[in-house]
Protein backbone atom coordinates (compact mmCIF):
# COMPACT_ATOMS: atom_id res chain seq x y z
CA UNK A 1 0.00 0.00 0.00
CA UNK A 2 1.72 3.33 -1.14
CA UNK A 3 0.84 6.61 1.27
CA UNK A 4 0.07 9.79 -0.99
CA UNK A 5 -0.37 12.72 1.20
CA UNK A 6 -2.29 15.41 -0.14
CA UNK A 7 -1.86 19.02 1.42
CA UNK A 8 -5.45 20.01 0.77
CA UNK A 9 -8.74 22.69 1.48
CA UNK A 10 -9.51 23.19 -2.64
CA UNK A 11 -11.60 22.02 -4.85
CA UNK A 12 -8.99 20.46 -6.50
CA UNK A 13 -7.84 18.54 -3.60
CA UNK A 14 -11.08 16.61 -2.79
CA UNK A 15 -11.35 15.55 -6.53
CA UNK A 16 -7.65 14.37 -6.39
CA UNK A 17 -8.50 12.43 -3.04
CA UNK A 18 -11.84 10.86 -4.31
CA UNK A 19 -9.69 10.00 -7.63
CA UNK A 20 -7.06 8.51 -5.30
CA UNK A 21 -9.66 6.77 -2.96
CA UNK A 22 -10.40 4.69 -6.01
CA UNK A 23 -7.18 3.57 -7.01
CA UNK A 24 -6.11 -0.24 -5.90
CA UNK A 25 -2.92 -0.35 -3.51
CA UNK A 26 -3.12 3.50 -2.90
CA UNK A 27 -3.74 5.22 0.64
CA UNK A 28 -4.44 8.56 0.33
CA UNK A 29 -4.76 11.00 3.20
CA UNK A 30 -5.89 14.17 2.91
CA UNK A 31 -3.94 17.21 5.46
CA UNK A 32 -6.31 20.31 6.16
CA UNK A 33 -5.31 23.27 7.71
CA UNK A 34 -8.19 23.43 10.14
CA UNK A 35 -8.46 27.67 9.42
CA UNK A 36 -12.21 26.94 8.42
CA UNK A 37 -14.59 26.13 11.14
CA UNK A 38 -16.77 23.60 8.62
CA UNK A 39 -14.73 22.50 6.06
CA UNK A 40 -15.58 20.71 3.15
CA UNK A 41 -14.31 17.16 3.81
CA UNK A 42 -12.38 14.84 0.73
CA UNK A 43 -13.05 11.11 0.82
CA UNK A 44 -10.34 8.73 2.76
CA UNK A 45 -8.27 9.69 5.88
CA UNK A 46 -7.96 13.20 6.87
CA UNK A 47 -6.14 14.64 9.66
CA UNK A 48 -7.06 18.43 10.61
CA UNK A 49 -4.16 20.96 11.70
CA UNK A 50 -1.23 22.06 11.27
CA UNK A 51 1.96 19.42 11.37
CA UNK A 52 4.50 22.35 13.34
CA UNK A 53 6.66 23.22 10.63
CA UNK A 54 8.60 21.27 8.00
CA UNK A 55 10.80 19.74 10.94
CA UNK A 56 8.03 18.04 12.31
CA UNK A 57 6.21 17.54 9.10
CA UNK A 58 9.50 15.42 7.67
CA UNK A 59 8.68 13.25 10.40
CA UNK A 60 5.35 12.36 10.08
CA UNK A 61 6.38 11.88 6.29
CA UNK A 62 9.01 9.20 7.38
CA UNK A 63 7.03 7.89 9.78
CA UNK A 64 4.03 7.26 8.08
CA UNK A 65 6.05 6.19 5.07
CA UNK A 66 4.59 8.29 2.53
CA UNK A 67 5.42 7.76 -1.16
CA UNK A 68 4.62 11.10 -2.50
CA UNK A 69 3.29 14.42 -1.71
CA UNK A 70 0.92 16.56 -3.51
CA UNK A 71 0.37 20.61 -2.17
CA UNK A 72 -2.87 20.91 -3.46
CA UNK A 73 -2.98 24.74 -1.13
CA UNK A 74 -4.83 27.85 -1.84
CA UNK A 75 -2.57 29.28 -4.02
CA UNK A 76 -2.02 32.53 -1.33
CA UNK A 77 -0.76 29.35 1.45
CA UNK A 78 2.44 30.72 0.82
CA UNK A 79 3.60 29.53 4.36
CA UNK A 80 2.19 25.87 4.14
CA UNK A 81 3.76 25.19 0.29
CA UNK A 82 7.29 26.50 1.82
CA UNK A 83 7.26 24.09 4.58
CA UNK A 84 5.98 21.18 2.19
CA UNK A 85 8.86 21.98 -0.01
CA UNK A 86 11.14 21.99 2.61
CA UNK A 87 10.16 18.72 4.33
CA UNK A 88 9.74 16.72 1.47
CA UNK A 89 13.15 17.56 0.17
CA UNK A 90 14.71 16.83 4.08
CA UNK A 91 12.76 13.16 3.78
CA UNK A 92 13.60 12.69 0.28
CA UNK A 93 10.15 12.22 -0.64
CA UNK A 94 8.59 13.46 -3.96
CA UNK A 95 6.44 16.49 -4.44
CA UNK A 96 3.83 18.29 -7.09
CA UNK A 97 2.44 21.43 -6.72
CA UNK A 98 -1.25 21.21 -8.13
CA UNK A 99 -1.86 24.83 -8.50
CA UNK A 100 -5.26 26.38 -10.88
CA UNK A 101 -4.52 28.98 -13.43
CA UNK A 102 -5.26 32.27 -12.81
CA UNK A 103 -8.02 34.66 -13.68
CA UNK A 104 -6.73 36.32 -16.95
CA UNK A 105 -8.94 39.85 -18.15
CA UNK A 106 -11.91 39.74 -20.47
CA UNK A 107 -12.75 42.65 -22.43
CA UNK A 108 -14.78 45.10 -20.84
CA UNK A 109 -12.74 44.99 -17.20
CA UNK A 110 -10.80 47.24 -15.51
CA UNK A 111 -8.56 46.09 -13.47
CA UNK A 112 -5.67 46.85 -11.13
CA UNK A 113 -3.14 44.64 -10.13
CA UNK A 114 -1.07 44.74 -6.85
CA UNK A 115 1.64 43.19 -5.11
CA UNK A 116 -0.30 42.86 -1.48
CA UNK A 117 -3.15 43.90 0.34
CA UNK A 118 -1.38 46.88 1.53
CA UNK A 119 -1.31 48.34 -1.68
CA UNK A 120 -4.96 47.29 -2.41
CA UNK A 121 -5.96 49.66 0.31
CA UNK A 122 -3.95 52.76 -0.85
CA UNK A 123 -5.03 52.20 -4.55
CA UNK A 124 -8.99 52.79 -2.96
CA UNK A 125 -9.11 56.20 -2.46
CA UNK A 126 -8.73 56.50 -6.55
CA UNK A 127 -11.71 54.04 -6.74
CA UNK A 128 -14.54 54.31 -5.06
CA UNK A 129 -16.10 54.73 -1.54
CA UNK A 130 -18.02 51.18 -1.30
CA UNK A 131 -15.78 48.34 -1.47
CA UNK A 132 -16.62 44.65 -2.32
CA UNK A 133 -14.27 43.08 -0.31
CA UNK A 134 -13.82 39.36 -0.81
CA UNK A 135 -9.90 38.56 0.61
CA UNK A 136 -10.59 36.45 3.17
CA UNK A 137 -10.58 37.02 6.72
CA UNK A 138 -6.66 36.82 7.82
CA UNK A 139 -5.58 39.70 5.69
CA UNK A 140 -8.48 42.17 7.24
CA UNK A 141 -6.01 44.29 9.09
CA UNK A 142 -4.80 45.56 6.08
CA UNK A 143 -7.83 47.77 5.25
CA UNK A 144 -8.21 48.07 9.11
CA UNK A 145 -7.60 52.68 8.60
CA UNK A 146 -9.03 52.74 5.49
CA UNK A 147 -11.74 55.46 5.55
CA UNK A 148 -14.15 53.91 2.87
CA UNK A 149 -17.65 51.47 3.29
CA UNK A 150 -16.77 47.87 3.07
CA UNK A 151 -18.90 44.96 2.18
CA UNK A 152 -16.80 41.89 3.64
CA UNK A 153 -17.39 38.79 2.66
CA UNK A 154 -15.71 35.21 3.98
CA UNK A 155 -16.58 31.92 5.48
CA UNK A 156 -15.91 32.37 8.93
CA UNK A 157 -16.55 35.10 11.45
CA UNK A 158 -13.02 37.17 11.14
CA UNK A 159 -10.76 38.36 14.17
CA UNK A 160 -10.54 42.18 14.78
CA UNK A 161 -9.41 44.49 13.89
CA UNK A 162 -11.97 44.93 10.92
CA UNK A 163 -12.46 48.49 8.72
CA UNK A 164 -14.30 51.27 10.63
CA UNK A 165 -17.30 51.22 8.22
CA UNK A 166 -18.32 47.58 6.92
CA UNK A 167 -20.84 45.16 6.68
CA UNK A 168 -20.08 41.53 7.48
CA UNK A 169 -21.28 38.65 4.90
CA UNK A 170 -20.73 34.85 5.78
CA UNK A 171 -21.25 33.04 3.10
CA UNK A 172 -19.23 30.17 0.91
CA UNK A 173 -19.02 29.67 -2.82
CA UNK A 174 -20.12 28.57 -5.50
CA UNK A 175 -21.54 31.83 -6.31
CA UNK A 176 -23.66 33.03 -9.70
CA UNK A 177 -23.60 35.81 -11.69
CA UNK A 178 -27.54 36.19 -10.58
CA UNK A 179 -26.49 36.44 -7.32
CA UNK A 180 -23.13 38.30 -7.12
CA UNK A 181 -24.82 41.32 -10.05
CA UNK A 182 -28.08 41.26 -6.99
CA UNK A 183 -25.98 41.92 -3.91
CA UNK A 184 -23.35 44.55 -5.66
CA UNK A 185 -26.57 46.51 -6.38
CA UNK A 186 -28.09 46.48 -3.43
CA UNK A 187 -25.23 47.68 -1.58
CA UNK A 188 -24.27 49.96 -4.19
CA UNK A 189 -20.51 48.53 -4.91
CA UNK A 190 -18.10 50.90 -6.70
CA UNK A 191 -15.11 48.50 -6.47
CA UNK A 192 -14.33 44.57 -6.12
CA UNK A 193 -11.47 43.58 -3.70
CA UNK A 194 -9.98 39.93 -4.75
CA UNK A 195 -7.39 37.97 -4.90
CA UNK A 196 -6.49 36.57 -8.18
CA UNK A 197 -7.51 32.73 -6.35
CA UNK A 198 -8.58 31.26 -10.40
CA UNK A 199 -10.97 28.69 -10.49
CA UNK A 200 -14.91 29.21 -11.23
CA UNK A 201 -16.39 28.42 -7.73
CA UNK A 202 -15.58 32.44 -7.00
CA UNK A 203 -15.19 33.92 -10.89
CA UNK A 204 -18.70 35.05 -10.68
CA UNK A 205 -18.47 38.07 -9.21
CA UNK A 206 -15.55 39.12 -11.91
CA UNK A 207 -18.36 38.88 -14.16
CA UNK A 208 -20.82 40.55 -12.19
CA UNK A 209 -17.87 43.76 -12.43
CA UNK A 210 -17.64 43.46 -15.83
CA UNK A 211 -21.15 44.02 -16.62
CA UNK A 212 -21.80 46.71 -14.31
CA UNK A 213 -18.41 48.75 -15.33
CA UNK A 214 -16.57 48.73 -11.83
CA UNK A 215 -12.78 48.33 -11.52
CA UNK A 216 -11.39 45.75 -9.56
CA UNK A 217 -8.44 45.20 -7.73
CA UNK A 218 -6.43 42.44 -8.36
CA UNK A 219 -3.75 40.61 -5.70
CA UNK A 220 -1.20 38.87 -7.49
CA UNK A 221 -0.11 35.27 -6.10
CA UNK A 222 2.89 34.95 -4.25
CA UNK A 223 5.69 33.32 -5.49
CA UNK A 224 6.07 28.97 -5.78
CA UNK A 225 8.78 26.62 -4.26
CA UNK A 226 11.24 25.33 -6.92
CA UNK A 227 9.74 21.90 -7.15
CA UNK A 228 6.93 20.60 -10.51
CA UNK A 229 3.52 23.09 -10.47
CA UNK A 230 1.14 20.95 -12.54
CA UNK A 231 -2.61 22.60 -13.46
CA UNK A 232 -5.02 20.20 -13.05
CA UNK A 233 -6.12 16.40 -11.60
CA UNK A 234 -5.27 14.63 -14.67
CA UNK A 235 -1.97 15.80 -14.43
CA UNK A 236 -1.27 15.11 -10.96
CA UNK A 237 -2.37 11.71 -12.01
CA UNK A 238 -0.09 10.92 -14.39
CA UNK A 239 2.65 12.12 -12.38
CA UNK A 240 1.98 9.80 -9.54
CA UNK A 241 1.79 7.16 -11.81
CA UNK A 242 5.59 8.07 -12.63
CA UNK A 243 6.88 8.70 -9.26
CA UNK A 244 5.28 5.70 -7.10
CA UNK A 245 7.04 2.77 -7.10
CA UNK A 246 5.86 -0.20 -9.02
CA UNK A 247 2.79 2.37 -10.54
CA UNK A 248 3.71 1.99 -14.06
CA UNK A 249 3.74 -2.02 -13.54
CA UNK A 250 0.21 -2.01 -11.63
CA UNK A 251 -1.71 0.64 -13.72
Amino acid sequence: MLTVLVLGGTAEARALAAVLHERPGTRVVSSLAGRVARPRLPVGEVRVGGFGGPDKLAEYLRAESVAAVVDATHPFAERISASAATAARAAAVPLVLLRRPGWTPRPGDTWHRVDDLTAAAALLPDLGDRVFLTTGRQGLPAFATAGQWFLVRCVDPPDPPLPARCELLLDRGPYTLDGELALMRAHRVEVLVTKDSGGPLTAAKLDAARELGLPVVVVRRPGTPDVPVLASVPEVVDWLTGVLPGSRSTG
